[in-house]
């Protein structure tokens, strides 16, 4: 028989690894996207393109990810999205070497797969959780990814002296690390995550024994859709206002080496305390949460509209954009996996990743037009009627 609280605790220890490494791909990533992107195409209002177009990347994979997560389960889905990701870091380097615009374009889209793998482990870690540790399990994975993505941000330095050494181009000498990590990822999933978390829940789910009582849930479709749109406006509102501020701050004098600094402690705050919120969300209710981290993004907001030229202003209030980010998040995917039941689980994980991916996307392509015609302050408060609408909805959680 099965010791399934061994087999969690090894399958966390292990997304908890491939979370690092996801995180340090992802944190580069994001730091130089806009940069690059502006300096491809010579427009500030198309740097906004290179986070839509991860984003879309994350969309367009979340979907075909979930349904080979169903049939073979997690191991090959996770490292198929890593894969792609790889191949789109090798495309942003031609591009930039041959400043192609639509080839970097096209590097980022693919690199939004490795994204969708980094979302779907967070499921992956609820997949053999209970009722009471399913938010803590959940939000541990989430963690994790602190150690990568704080670090991701701060190699934009030290590689381009790397970098150069090799021969890349400008700019891209911190994808080296990028290259490291993923590559390091995929391995990983492929030798260590056994037995595989999603296929053998299926197992015990169709045992229907005591041990499928503990990890099978009732359906509650209406919870399981407030769930989605709780994480789709959180992860919506927090691409569009992290994309531009890149821009915004070199626009204001500061160095990369800040910018750095500020995404660094922005993504800290999306997964620093994402265990407090899990445990939160075990303890305090999921709804009322998710209603915290909704009220963390307003004062955000509110940050943001008096102190936009202020870059420790901006720094807080991207710390505090992540914050709020972290508890819908964590506390959402928490309910809306415990509102499906296994049948409909991992279908319905594909399609809200696939709905926050391809919402963060159109906001960050607008993100860039907004940002120049009404500046980072009208940029925050366009974002204010998306956090009232989910705040009104929190009593459909409950049903």
């Amino acid at each position: 028989m099965t010791d399934l609280s061994a087999v969690q605790r090894r399958t966390i220890a292990v997304l908890s690894v491939g979370q690092v490494l996801g995180g340090i791909s992802f944190g580069a990533t994001v730091s130089l996207g806009a940069v690059l992107a502006a300096h491809l195409s010579g427009s500030d209002a198309l740097s906004g393109l290179a986070t839509a177009a991860i984003t879309l990347g994350t969309a367009l994979t979340a979907v075909p990810l979930a349904a080979l997560a169903r049939r073979w389960g997690r191991r090959p889905a996770l490292a198929t999205g890593m894969t792609v990701a790889l191949v789109g870091v090798g495309l942003v380097i031609a591009a930039v070497a041959g400043h192609a615009f639509p080839l970097l374009l096209t590097g980022f889209v693919l690199i939004g797969a490795g994204q969708a793998a980094n979302l779907q482990s967070r499921f992956a870690a609820a997949d053999l959780a209970t009722d009471a540790s399913r938010g803590r399990d959940l939000s541990i994975v989430v963690w994790t990814t602190t150690i990568g993505a704080v670090l991701g941000p701060n190699l934009v330095g030290p590689g381009e002296v790397v970098g150069a050494a090799v021969g890349m181009p400008p700019l891209t000498g911190a994808y080296v690390f990028t290259v490291v990590a993923q590559l390091a990822g995929i391995v990983l999933y492929l030798v260590a995550l056994r037995p595989d978390p999603l296929l053998l829940a299926q197992r015990v789910v169709a045992a229907h024994d005591a041990a499928a009582a503990r990890i099978a849930c009732a359906d509650r479709p209406v919870a399981a859709r407030y769930a989605t749109v709780a994480i789709v406006g959180a992860h919506g509102v927090m691409v569009s206002i992290m994309a531009m501020t890149p821009v915004h701050l070199l626009h204001h004098g500061a160095t990369l080496t800040i910018v750095g600094l500020t995404i660094s402690l922005h993504i800290a705050g999306m997964y620093g305390l994402s265990p407090v919120f899990g445990l939160l969300a075990d303890r305090w209710g999921r709804v009322p949460t998710i209603v915290l981290g909704y009220a963390i993004l307003a004062g955000c907001m509110a940050v943001i509209a008096f102190g936009q030229h202020d870059t420790a202003a901006v720094t807080i209030a991207l710390v505090l954009l992540g914050l709020g980010w972290s508890a819908a998040t964590v506390a959402g995917s928490t309910l809306l996996t415990e509102a499906s039941a296994e049948a409909v689980r991992t279908q319905r994980q594909g399609r809200n990743d696939f709905m926050m991916s391809l919402v963060a996307a159109v906001g960050a392509t607008g993100a860039g037009a907004v940002l120049n015609s009404i500046g980072f302050a009208g940029l925050a408060l366009t974002t204010v009627p998306i956090l009232l609408a989910v705040v009104v909805l929190a009593p459909l959680g409950r049903r």
